[in-house]
Parts: C-alpha cells; sequence; structure tokens
C-alpha cells in the first residue's frame, strides 16, 4: 500500500522531535488560504518555546530539501497544541490525566455530551470522572473532545 505524503512526512519528522525530547503530536499538510502548509505541532511537558519551533523547523526544512519529495510549494509551520485544540488520540488523552474536559460521545444512535476529568487512560479506553460517576468509554465512542480551561479568578476587580 502506498504511503500517504503525511505519512511520508510523519516519518521524517518523528526522529528529529525525538532528539529534541519532544514529543510529536500531529503532521497536518493541507491547501489553505495562503497556499500549501506543512503544519508539525509538537509538545513538552515543560511547554514549547520559540527556540523549540525554530529547532525543529531548521532540521525539517534541511531534510524536506534534501528529500525533496513535495512538488508543490509550501509554507512549512511548527507550533505548540494550543490551549484548544481537540484531543484526538490516545496521547492527547494521556497527556491530559487529571484535566477537565467537555466531551462529545456517540453510543449506537445516541450522542450525548458530557464533561468531567480525566482519571484513566489506557490503549483502548479513556475514563472520565463526572459530577454524578466515573464513566469509561473506547475511544472509537469520541466524536468530539476539548479541554476545559479554567483561567481562574484574579481576585481583581475593574473599577
Amino acid at each position: 500500500m502506498a504511503e500517504t505524503l503525511v505519512e511520508k512526512l510523519t516519518a521524517l519528522v518523528e526522529p528529529i522531535v525525538a532528539e529534541l525530547d519532544l514529543e510529536l503530536v500531529e503532521v497536518q499538510y493541507r491547501q489553505e488560504q495562503h497556499g500549501w502548509v506543512i503544519r508539525i505541532i509538537i509538545y513538552a511537558e515543560d511547554g514549547i518555546t520559540i527556540e523549540h519551533c525554530k529547532s525543529v523547523s531548521k532540521e525539517v526544512s534541511y531534510l524536506l530539501d534534501v528529500e525533496d519529495f513535495i512538488t508543490q510549494k509550501y509554507h512549512l509551520e511548527v507550533s505548540s497544541p494550543g490551549l484548544d485544540r481537540p484531543l484526538t488520540s490516545p496521547r492527547d488523552f494521556a497527556r491530559n490525566i487529571n484535566k477537565k474536559v467537555k466531551i462529545t460521545l456517540a453510543d449506537g444512535d445516541d450522542i450525548f455530551s458530557t464533561s468531567g476529568t480525566i482519571v484513566k487512560v489506557d490503549d483502548e479506553d479513556i475514563t472520565l470522572l463526572t459530577d454524578n460517576e466515573e464513566l469509561t468509554f473506547h475511544y472509537t465512542a469520541v466524536k468530539k473532545a476539548k479541554l476545559i480551561i479554567d483561567f481562574g479568578k484574579s481576585g481583581k476587580s475593574r473599577k
């Protein structure tokens, strides 16, 4: 079976990201308003810095020039996942254990949304602690999931 371009890009990028002690979250290749974009999303427990992005960009850019398998002109972007990025993979859920999430699940014809704290993740299931119960469901039941961002209250008031 032929390897897709995203799979080929992922295979190229993964060792570079790992060498820098970072995690590869996603590789995208898509046409956008300003042209074709290769977007590499990386993660580090302590956060992603501009230096991380520059290092990955420099190494990937060099390898893309050497390998020369993309025929279209493209823009290369390297970034962190961002706070509002949907959780789409088991690694995304595992990375966010003990964080609150809003999730939409499908069970046959039934679709429902709930929110709670991710308490357990394994190769097949996610366990979520809601206000009422602990729910365990398979990844394939997830239709949409996003972190609930609590910016907290500073205690200061504006006048």
